[in-house]
């Protein structure tokens, strides 16, 4: 029988991103049929390459990467990928959270093996699309930027939930809609479709990212929203820029105080 979090560190590790994303889901689909086994107390090796990339995309700071029209197949396939790029990330980093951190609850595993499964669909639901558009993941430059947070929260659960999910995670809630309209726009509406369903899926991922920070503030006697302003500065997070898509930020369990707070 398997072992959950020794599973996901060897996903983790893995470079091929069509391996990695039939393989989480794999993994996902046993632990729901319970042939998967749980050592929550156990300390793993993580001194391998983590996380396992392809050689391509080519990592580049954001700002290098290159701007292209809407109005060109090119431009759109270049959104394209770089939402799967997101994805591929995404994957990582719930595979991380699953391995990384010791002495979690039975649910809190569960839950982060669910996203992975989920951010593994939506890469492949992205990079089925890309391909028909006649292009191919690592075909165009991407950024490490969602990766760099969670180096930064390797140490501290309550942070990580606090400035992956809640922070970086979030920030496609806001972005989404726009994005999905001009894809719609350019007549690009299965790239619409598929944005329809990553949202609402991205939600539930938010929510449980806020689910678990909650939780965690409460464990340690901490205030949620002091604490999460003093981890974002200690941390360096991103600050977040407007407009905020309220709707979604409250059905993944934001607050109107820490809405506020964000504005």
């Amino acid at each position: 029988m398997q072992e959950l979090r020794s599973a996901a560190l060897s996903w983790l590790i893995e470079p091929d991103p069509h391996a990695k994303a039939d393989g989480v889901r794999h993994l996902h689909a046993s632990w729901q049929e319970d042939t998967v086994s749980l050592d929550a107390l156990s300390l793993l090796d993580g001194s391998c390459d983590i996380p396992g990339r392809p050689p391509k995309p080519k990592l580049v700071a954001p700002r290098d990467l290159k701007h292209r029209a809407m109005n060109t197949p090119e431009g759109r396939a270049a959104l394209i990928h770089a939402l799967a790029h997101i994805e591929f990330n995404a994957i990582n980093l719930a595979l991380d959270a699953v391995w990384r951190f010791a002495c979690m609850p039975h649910e809190y595993y569960a839950d982060w093996l669910k996203v992975a499964a989920e951010e593994a669909f939506h890469f492949q639901l992205l990079d089925s699309h890309l391909q028909s558009l006649g292009f191919a993941y690592g075909d165009f430059a991407g950024h490490g930027s969602l990766w760099e947070m969670a180096e930064k929260t390797h140490h501290d659960v309550l942070a990580r939930m606090a400035l992956v999910p809640r922070t970086m995670e979030a920030r496609g809630l806001d972005a989404s809609p726009a994005l999905r309209n001009k894809l719609a726009q350019a007549g690009d509406h299965r790239a619409a479709e598929i944005l329809d369903v990553i949202l609402r899926d991205e939600i539930g991922h938010v929510m449980i990212g806020n689910r678990w920070y909650n939780a965690l503030c409460k464990e340690r006697g901490l205030d949620p929203l002091s604490t999460y302003e003093e981890l974002a500065e200690s941390h360096k997070a991103p600050r977040i820029r407007g407009p905020l898509n309220t709707d979604a930020r409250l059905a993944a369990g934001f607050t109107e105080a820490e809405l506020a707070a964000l504005r």
